[in-house]
């Protein structure tokens, strides 16, 4: 069943640049200045690679904030971690002058920062294991970025306020790569994080207590990852927009499908959180409407009912 799934993923990964509404000729992807080679190169392959990417950034920053929290409801946009990427980066758009981008990017990573921030201060505030009430706390913040977004709304002209729109409901638009090489070094800048701190992370996975008799400096270490996928998670939403449901969906799916600890998941959660994206635009790009349908939408859809079919067999599994 596993293999079957993986080579599957693989399909799909292998065949996506290759599938959309114009007609492409394999043959011709490598003959110069051919309508086949700009398509691939320029359009399909870029847009491939970074829905990969962001899916894998969303999907394993989300099995690290559940781990941490303790709470499997807890991703960066339950947390309002995304939220506030968002909202630095519509700032940016409101102040900065058209085309850069760099500090975009720059404006989502401090939002997205500030955010974890503001939560570990509010964090101290809390019993010890008031992770429920940090997550609520994380819901309240989100509401908030949405009441300062729409200020931001009204402050804009009609081009900013057209760029923002566009922009919060998530699009995998990219041309050339660019935005791809930015977005691959965030996913593999988290992967490595991820991994490196594996062991110390499967003992905070057991208890706080058995973590800290063995020598593990949990403030430090929930700061690091923390941190990490923030930056991670910052870069993400400054080029794509926020994307829903990826980092709840498939850290659940995986665990369902491996029934193993969050540590021994970390590569497939990276992996088919990617590949999970990779097939929602696919859907996305090739519906026969005017425009793409964003890629927010799609996740919504098929994440939403299917997680609840998750969780309805998993409570009858259990019965």
């Amino acid at each position: 069943m596993r293999y079957a799934i993986f080579f599957a993923a693989c399909a799909v990964l292998v065949c996506a640049p290759f599938i959309g509404e114009a007609p492409l000729h394999p043959e011709k992807i490598f003959v110069a200045d051919s309508p086949s080679q700009m398509v691939f190169w320029q359009l399909r392959l870029p847009r491939v690679l970074a829905a990969f990417c962001t899916g894998a950034i969303l999907a394993l920053a989300g099995l690290l904030f559940q781990a941490i929290f303790r709470n499997p409801l807890t991703t960066p946009f339950t947390l309002g971690v995304a939220s506030g990427a968002t909202l630095g980066a519509a700032l940016a758009i409101l102040l900065l002058p058209a085309g850069v981008f760099m500090l975009t990017y720059l404006f989502s990573f401090l939002g997205s920062v500030l955010t974890v921030a503001l939560l570990f201060t509010l964090a101290r505030l809390l019993p010890q294991k008031g992770t429920n009430a940090l997550l609520l706390i994380g819901i309240a913040l989100s509401f908030f970025y949405s009441a300062f977004l729409m200020v931001i709304y009204y402050l804009s002209d009609y081009s900013q306020s057209y760029s923002i729109l566009r922009f919060t409901m998530g699009s995998l638009n990219v041309v050339g790569f660019e935005s791809t090489y930015a977005l691959g070094v965030a996913a593999l800048f988290l992967l490595l994080l991820a991994l490196y701190y594996k062991t110390p992370f499967k003992l905070l996975l057991t208890s706080y207590d058995n973590a800290f008799l063995k020598g593990i400096e949990i403030k430090r270490l929930n700061l690091i990852l923390l941190l990490g996928v923030s930056l991670s998670v910052g870069v993400a939403v400054s080029i794509v927009g926020p994307i829903g449901f990826v980092g709840l969906v498939i850290p659940h799916v995986i665990k369902l499908l491996y029934k193993q600890s969050s540590d021994r998941l970390l590569l497939p959660v990276f992996f088919y959180g990617g590949i999970f994206l990779v097939l929602c635009d696919l859907i996305a790009r090739n519906l026969g409407t005017v425009s793409d349908l964003p890629i927010g939408v799609v996740t919504s859809f098929i994440g939403g009912p299917f997680f609840i079919y998750i969780i309805i067999k998993r409570h009858k599994g259990k019965q």
